[in-house]
């Protein structure tokens, strides 16, 4: 796979190999989507914790019951439904 990266993210690569912390180009970008993807998954979590707001504001709320989600979600995923990432078995 080849990257063409802008001359400022180019020079930005480079002076992070400079530092001695990466050894190459390749794991400073490695390094990079590991970062993109650890702030996907704190997004979907804040996106959760939202939804959780509003229903507690809502008075749409109860007791959690991780037993039962659990059982939930070993079925759907028996089933072939996606299982929401946050409650997998």
């Amino acid at each position: 796979m080849n990257v063409n990266l802008t001359p400022k993210l180019e020079e930005m690569v480079k002076d992070k190999v400079a530092t001695g912390l990466y050894n190459n180009a390749s794991e400073v970008v490695r390094e990079a989507l590991r970062l993109m993807e650890a702030r996907d998954r704190h997004e979907v979590l804040r996106e959760e914790a939202q939804k959780g707001v509003v229903q507690l504001r809502e008075g749409r709320s109860s007791p959690l019951d991780m037993k039962a989600a659990k059982k939930v979600a070993e079925q759907n995923a028996k089933r072939g439904r996606k299982v929401n990432p946050l409650v997998t078995p």
